[in-house]
């Protein structure tokens, strides 16, 4: 897209109260974010309430920062690491996140891209399973997370995972491990894409984006903000073909993935552990 549409795109998502379900009414209504911004205040109050439909009037105070970095962004693309801000509707938007109620309206992704300039780049796989759990697993859960993820990499299934530490960290190494041709691993990030959280996987994130993707729906800058993780897993479940929960607390993220899964008419899979660990019980109420 050219500089203006991103420009837009980017208004559209950072103007303050207006939220993604409001935005796609809009893009519903009147096409792209351009013609959204030519309306009269009458046509917007049609579809938003008034003091949204107020705030679209003005660009928000943050854009030319943003836009600015997001163009700086772009443009540090290395070779074989492309760069790009998909927005809903590009044909490049992963059409299994177009099945959820809550497709995010702009994506930057980073790695081995489908229609990049990188003629090696894989379309969005079809064969993909989410591999999650703990944070802090025991030694046999990590081993088992990535055995598993080596294993099905190697049989050309896509690893999907968050990049947290514990088992998602083991679940991308073991696919990065095992992969032979395609995308190994599809890591969904709860910051923006500019920033690797948590720091210890700095070098994990390089490998993934030189043999996967990395995945964000976070303006460039946004910190790991903990409301983001929860509602991010949503899109780990909508990349995947179903979820493997390897080991997870009663309460934990990770069924809150595994539930999305179900509700997204999907399988949910889970490994049994020790009856007295901790880090067992959400995979033996699954």
């Amino acid at each position: 897209m050219d500089r203006a549409e991103l420009q837009a795109w980017l208004r559209l998502t950072l103007t303050p109260g207006v939220g993604s379900e409001a935005a796609r009414r809009l893009l519903a209504a009147f096409g792209l974010p351009q013609a959204i911004f030519e309306q009269p205040l009458a046509a917007l109050r049609q579809l938003l309430t008034p003091a949204q439909a107020s705030a679209l009037q003005q660009p928000p105070d943050g854009l030319p920062a943003q836009w600015q970095a997001t163009l700086d962004w772009l443009d540090a693309a290395q070779d074989g690491v492309a760069r790009r801000v998909v927005t809903l509707g590009d044909p490049a938007y992963p059409r299994s996140l177009l099945a959820i109620e809550d497709p995010p309206c702009l994506l930057y992704v980073m790695g081995q891209l489908p229609g990049a300039a990188n003629a090696a780049a894989p379309d969005w796989p079809q064969r993909a399973l989410a591999l999650v759990g703990s944070r802090n697993p025991t030694p046999q859960g990590a081993q088992n997370a990535r055995q598993f993820a080596r294993a099905l990499a190697a049989e050309g299934v896509t690893v999907v995972s968050g990049l947290a530490l514990g088992i998602d960290g083991a679940a991308h190494e073991g696919a990065l491990d095992g992969a032979n041709d395609g995308l190994a691993t599809i890591a969904v990030v709860g910051t923006g894409i500019d920033r690797v959280y948590p720091r210890q996987h700095r070098e994990l994130a390089h490998r993934i984006a030189a043999r996967g993707v990395i995945v964000s729906e976070y303006p460039l800058g946004t910190p790991p903000l903990p409301p983001n993780f929860p509602k991010r897993n949503r899109l780990i479940a909508a990349f995947s073909q179903g979820t493997l929960v390897v080991e997870a607390a009663l309460q934990s993220g990770s069924l809150i993935t595994a539930r999305l899964t179900v509700e997204q008419g999907k399988e949910v899979f889970a490994i049994p552990g020790s009856i007295h660990s901790p880090q067992s019980r959400g995979c033996h109420a699954l």
